[in-house]
């Protein structure tokens, strides 16, 4: 219980301060999983999104990669992110590894399948009906898209949250191809691992309560937002 008191003195200490390490170990790590959390959004939706409503050869074979991907383990991501952006590696020449890009294409390809998945089961709950109704009415391609994704609006809010927390809180990959390097590609995961290792347990713990309180002040937001949005 004592150092679980210190800890937390230790995050409100950290944070009030003004530390200058602390603070750019949170902004990197909010800047790269905001980030990866939005292109995963922009792949995710619309891919989740054909997959609920077409129809084509292959699709359940394509289901079930997604569905696999949504449960990679992101050590393996890391290692094949780090294969192709070694320098001998087919994008090597663009220099990417042990960046904060790096961090947040391993964290991409671990957060798309997430949304993908949770898109494609948001839409293929909605009734065949209101389908048939929306395009009676002469809407067209676009504005059946449009009108199917606002009523499915509420799981799809779910899904932003498990993208989110999918990359907020990974550190397998990004470590491997982060470099975790002080003042670059150090982020609170991979931080807290670092300070751990070190037997640092007040700081690891108060990097890992700090983690913890931008997870829960993020998802608050998102959370608001989805109960607003619920029908009454």
């Amino acid at each position: 219980m004592d150092i679980l008191t210190g800890s937390l003195l230790k995050a409100v200490q950290l944070l009030v301060s003004g530390d200058a390490e602390v603070l750019r170990v949170v902004a990197l790590s909010l800047s790269v999983s905001l980030t990866a959390t939005a292109l995963s959004l922009a792949v995710g939706i619309p891919l989740g999104t054909w997959l609920a409503l077409a129809r084509f050869p292959g699709r359940r074979l394509l289901l079930g990669l997604v569905n696999t991907g949504m449960g990679l383990p992101p050590v393996v991501v890391g290692l094949l992110v780090t294969l192709l952006l070694w320098r001998s590696g087919p994008l090597g020449q663009l220099r990417l590894l042990y960046t904060p890009a790096a961090i947040v294409i391993a964290q991409l390809v671990l957060a798309a399948p997430v949304v993908t998945g949770l898109t494609t089961a948001a839409m293929q709950q909605i009734s065949p009906a209101l389908r048939l109704q929306i395009a009676s009415l002469g809407a067209t391609r676009v504005q059946q898209l449009w009108l199917l994704m606002r009523e499915a609006r509420l799981p799809l809010l779910a899904a932003v949250m498990a993208g989110f927390g999918a990359v907020i809180s990974e550190v397998g990959a990004a470590m491997m191809v982060g470099g975790n390097i002080a003042g670059q590609t150090r982020v609170l995961t991979t931080a807290t691992v670092l300070e751990t290792s070190k037997g640092n347990f007040d700081v690891a713990l108060a990097l890992g309560l700090i983690l913890l309180a931008l997870m829960y002040a993020v998802n608050v937001c998102l959370t608001w937002i989805q109960q607003r949005e619920r029908p009454l």
